[in-house]
């Protein structure tokens, strides 16, 4: 059995423009409050990645005004208020893109850390 991931302790935030994706996938499979992102994030993860407050609220607000998602005030199970989020067809297409960027990314990252020996 593998050892369990070590959590996302570096306190340098992920990859410019990553926190954003990763709340447009979130998004991709329904509406969602912000501490339902998070959650979602941290499991889908296998606990690696955990959004902090201070990073994934003023990420919202920010990618709210770009349109990529938009909000209700609605109730969570338990009754609470509290704002939820649904991704934006710009949104889906930014997400399209961001994907495309990562994908080109990690293969690039790949490449160096996994050099195809010469021939």
């Amino acid at each position: 059995m593998a050892p369990a991931p070590e959590p996302y302790r570096n306190r340098i935030e992920l990859l410019q423009g990553t926190l954003d994706m990763l709340i447009l996938q979130t998004l991709q499979w329904g509406p969602q409050h912000g501490y339902g992102i998070s959650q979602a994030i941290r499991s889908q993860s296998g606990e690696v990645l955990q959004v902090e407050t201070g990073s994934l609220y003023p990420a919202l607000q920010r990618i709210e005004r770009q349109g990529w998602i938009s909000s209700e005030w609605g109730q969570t199970e338990q009754k609470q208020r509290a704002k939820f989020y649904q991704i934006t067809e710009t949104g889906r297409q930014q997400l399209a893109r961001d994907r495309s960027r990562w994908e080109t990314m990690v293969a690039a990252i790949t490449g160096i850390l996994q050099p195809v020996p010469e021939s």
